[in-house]
């Protein structure tokens, strides 16, 4: 439902641009405001509307249900809810959602609702119909408390990277938006409206930078809580099984996306497409290296 009136909200941006009949100087002087608020740090202000409001407190609401069926499926379990694909995407939305709401007292996204509830209803589902597996006893190799640390981080860092994501593809979209707009000046129709009243996309490349650097952060604890568990269960810190390489690869891919944008300049479309890979390789690592990959962490459950 959150998702529905998130739509109806970007449906009636569109719809008050056209009416407004605005131009593309509109689009460019809310573009440099836009840009001003990133340098500054402010946050982007944007249009309260009604279906906005609501979807928003759907959300909260979605959000509310959505920890309680974790939390009932770790009392059914009698143990975190962390053993199998299944209880993973479960808690991987839960953090998806989670850190959405909770970035809002730092900074307004609440125009990535949409993308943020789409995702997670997407990602629900096909979990539901792929992944889902009965309450079992955990396995004796995940029976550690590393598998709180390592899993906890792992989930808090794809929360932050799911919202990178998204908003790499709203700034490839605002790009578009823009490139549109420059093109209806010479009599073409003009695309994308509703993201007048989005950020420019500096802005969103600035926020998807950041995101990332958190999410970075963790991966890389994730990382590190694995290999020190790697060793205390299996007496070597790292042994080259497909989920390590893979979880090695999204952390050299962030690093790169990082480390490109600060000190190489990579900026604008070339950036955002970095962090769309970067985030494709962590949708990979979960469902094709977990369900095609066997190896030491073949935990799937299915």
């Amino acid at each position: 439902m959150a998702f529905v009136f998130y739509a109806v909200d970007l449906a009636n941006r569109s719809s008050d641009v056209a009416s407004a009949g605005g131009t593309a100087h509109t689009a460019h002087t809310a573009g440099t405001t836009a840009h001003t608020a990133a340098k500054s740090g402010k946050k982007t202000a944007l249009p309260r509307s009604r279906s906005l409001r609501i979807g928003f407190s759907l959300t909260v609401l979605g959000f509310i249900l959505h920890v309680a069926a974790a939390a009932l499926r770790g009392l059914a379990a009698e143990r975190v809810p962390f053993a199998n694909m299944y209880e993973f995407a479960l808690t991987a939305t839960v953090a998806i959602v989670g850190i959405f709401l909770l970035v809002q007292f730092f900074v307004d996204l609440r125009f990535l609702g949409a993308l943020v509830t789409g995702l997670t209803v997407l990602f629900l589902i096909l979990t539901k119909m792929n992944y889902y597996v009965a309450v079992v006893p955990l396995p004796p190799a995940l029976d550690s408390y590393w598998l709180i640390i390592h899993i906890l981080v792992a989930v808090l860092a794809v929360g932050f990277l799911t919202l990178s994501f998204g908003l790499s593809v709203l700034q490839l979209l605002q790009t578009r938006r823009v490139n549109a707009a420059k093109a209806a000046t010479e009599g073409e129709t003009e695309t994308l409206r509703f993201m007048r009243s989005f950020p420019d996309e500096v802005r969103l490349e600035d926020l998807s930078y950041r995101m990332a650097i958190i999410g970075f952060v963790f991966w890389t604890f994730t990382l590190i809580a694995g290999s020190i568990w790697a060793e205390a269960a299996w007496s070597r810190y790292w042994g080259w099984d497909t989920k390590e390489v893979w979880t090695f690869v999204i952390w050299v891919l962030y690093a790169g996306f990082i480390h490109a944008r600060a000190t190489r300049g990579w900026r604008g479309t070339r950036s955002a497409w970095l962090s769309i890979v970067a985030y494709t390789a962590v949708i990979f690592n979960f469902t094709i290296v977990n369900v095609f990959f066997k190896g030491l962490h073949a935990y799937s459950g299915l």
